[in-house]
């Protein structure tokens, strides 16, 4: 099949044939396909990707049939924590939860099929909008991880112990540095100061999640507040969500250890915003069908309905958040928004202002901190929130 460039109306005629397809055949497997004439089993071979599909057509979320389906991996290393978070007897966060969902893209994963499913949804959940040319040559470099991105620590209890660490103005004056770094690992994300604020928000970071626009910008916008790069620590491992086309040129270049060849980084050299830790055996990538199952299971703002659907989704500290309570037997969330959130500045690192938490169009802020809440009152994470008695001691 091939669009016109010209003629719009056959555009949509063709992208609205295709949705019927994949509704009609949203069970396809690798090798077989129901004919829609006469009903019978064939043998399908795809060979090329399918026409882009634009965003522009949809006026909401395209309701596909296969929306809540997702590739999974293997089953997840061995229970050996009898206090993990998998063994929640909450029905409604088992009936969510996918254990074994897959978590990471590489190139192991990937073959053209993927390509057609995937590009039924818009980024950072598929690739909508983008050209297979522009984005699979870039698939084809990133490694399968050698190894799980977190495991328990050797002597321990055989739990992975993780603490995830936002920035909200709720650590300002927290004390909880010293906890936080006495988990197993700690999980960053954004512009994560460190430098100034140990004291309450910890010194460590295992692991640092992040896009080409958050570990490009962060550095411009917060470096009156100490930030000068994204975290580096000795064997440090960087997650990438991959937001956009911006994200594979990015990654392109990381990869090569090239400047960026084009897009909106072009000539930018970008492993040095990794401070010399980048490392492919530490780097992973996360796969869109995790990055959609997270919305659609737990964050699936009723914004997916509105004119400005398709640049909604959770924020990378919800993103982090998730990967942490995928990879960890026990998680404990700091600096993510709570119920009092009026009362703190936007940033922890905002020591001396007293400015208003920032809502953007493309994030359900409140969505999120309902779920965090939900979570802790379920004992599935804990959420740090600053309580009555902790502001001012009773009097004994």
């Amino acid at each position: 099949m091939t669009i016109s460039e010209t003629n719009r109306a056959k555009k949509i005629y063709k992208i609205l044939k295709i949705y019927k397809l994949w509704q009609t055949n949203g069970n396809l497997t690798s090798t077989t396909a129901t004919n829609l004439t006469t009903g019978q089993a064939t043998t399908i071979a795809p060979e090329k990707p399918i026409p882009v599909i634009m965003k522009k057509y949809f006026k909401k979320l395209p309701d596909w049939s296969f929306e809540d389906i997702y590739n999974l991996d293997a089953p997840p290393r061995p229970m050996t924590c009898p206090q993990s978070l998998r063994n929640s007897k909450d029905e409604d966060f088992q009936k969510a939860f996918l254990p074994n969902i897959r978590m990471f893209l590489h190139k192991d994963n990937f073959n053209i099929r993927e390509w057609n499913r995937l590009s039924h949804f818009n980024n950072p959940f598929g690739f909508m909008d983008m050209k297979y040319d522009d984005v699979m040559p870039v698939v084809k470099l990133i490694s399968k991880p050698k190894e799980p991105l977190l495991l328990p620590k050797p002597g321990g209890d055989g739990c992975v112990h993780c603490a995830v660490v936002g920035t909200a103005g709720i650590m300002n004056g927290s004390k909880m540095g010293a906890e936080i770094d006495a988990h197993d690992y700690v999980i960053r994300m954004n512009a994560a100061v460190v430098n100034g604020f140990e004291e309450d928000v910890g010194r460590r970071t295992s692991v640092y999640v992040h896009t080409a626009h958050s570990i490009t910008s962060a550095p411009i916008f917060y470096n009156k507040f100490g930030y000068k790069a994204a975290p580096h620590d000795e064997g440090i491992k960087y997650v990438m969500i991959p937001e956009g086309l911006r994200d594979f040129q990015w990654l392109n270049a990381v990869i090569k250890g090239e400047r960026v060849s084009e897009g909106q980084y072009r000539n930018w050299n970008a492993r040095p915003y990794y401070s010399g830790q980048y490392n492919e055996t530490r780097f992973y990538v996360l796969h869109q069908d995790f990055l959609r199952y997270v919305r659609n299971r737990f964050l699936k703002s009723n914004n997916l309905n509105r004119g400005f659907w398709a640049i909604v989704r959770p924020t990378n500290g919800a993103f982090a958040l998730f990967t942490a309570l995928h990879i960890c037997d026990t998680v404990s969330a700091y600096g993510f928004m709570t119920e009092d959130y009026r009362k703190y500045s936007n940033y922890y690192f905002q020591k001396y202002l007293k400015t208003n938490v920032v809502f953007y169009a493309n994030h359900d802020y409140i969505m999120e901190k309902n779920l965090w809440k939900s979570l802790h009152d379920k004992k599935i994470m804990k959420l740090f929130q600053r309580t009555v008695s902790e502001e001012k001691p009773e009097n004994t």
